[in-house]
């Protein structure tokens, strides 16, 4: 499986964005998106997930489900923890994996970013650290093999960041593709970088 972009383009708002950015990732390797605030690492990421439109170039996945877009084949972790305060932290995860389309059981990926204990708890009463694990506990529950993570790491203390590039490190040991918009380390010593808007 290899996801290509080829001459991207984005435009937000009347104003250009980034232009005339490629790039290639094949199974199992890391590519992390830096540069300066307002170069357009978030835009990107989101254009690969299927939210912001392609003004110009081509994107392309090959080697994956021909029916089935690039947005449906991979996982968008934004800046926003994306969960209902009222549901439990258990009941959370239940709507996203069934909204994404899979009948596991979501105990195991509650455990894998350690918030089984708080799994009836309501979300309301989670810290910001806390419902940063509940959204990166969507990624190992609803096995994608495109994760695509805005700024990762934000919110987690040094434990949950040693455990998110654990469960980083399987998913690209297992075949997985990861694209990772950050300002500093976020575990993955081997990745490739893409730097915006350095001309």
């Amino acid at each position: 499986m290899e996801l290509k972009g080829d001459e991207l383009a984005c435009n937000r708002g009347g104003r250009e964005v980034f232009s005339g950015v490629s790039f290639n990732l094949s199974a199992g390797e890391a590519l992390v998106v830096t540069g300066r605030n307002g170069a357009g690492k978030s835009s990107l990421l989101r254009m690969i997930a299927g939210l912001v439109r392609v003004a110009a170039g081509k994107l392309a996945l090959q080697g994956g489900p021909p029916d089935i877009p690039i947005a449906e084949q991979a996982h968008y972790l934004g800046h926003l923890d994306a969960m209902k305060p009222a549901l439990t932290v258990g009941e959370n995860l239940q709507f996203w994996t069934g909204f994404l389309g899979t009948r596991r059981d979501p105990t195991s990926a509650l455990e894998a970013v350690d918030l089984a204990p708080l799994a009836d708890l309501p979300a309301a009463y989670l810290s910001a650290g806390q419902r940063r694990r509940l959204s990166i506990s969507r990624l190992v529950a609803v096995p994608r093999p495109i994760w695509l993570l805005d700024e990762p790491t934000s919110s987690l203390d040094a434990p949950s960041q040693t455990r998110l590039a654990q469960l980083m490190r399987n998913h690209l040991r297992t075949g997985g593709m990861i694209i990772a918009a950050a300002h500093g380390a976020i575990g993955l010593e081997h990745a490739r970088e893409l730097t915006l808007g350095s001309t």
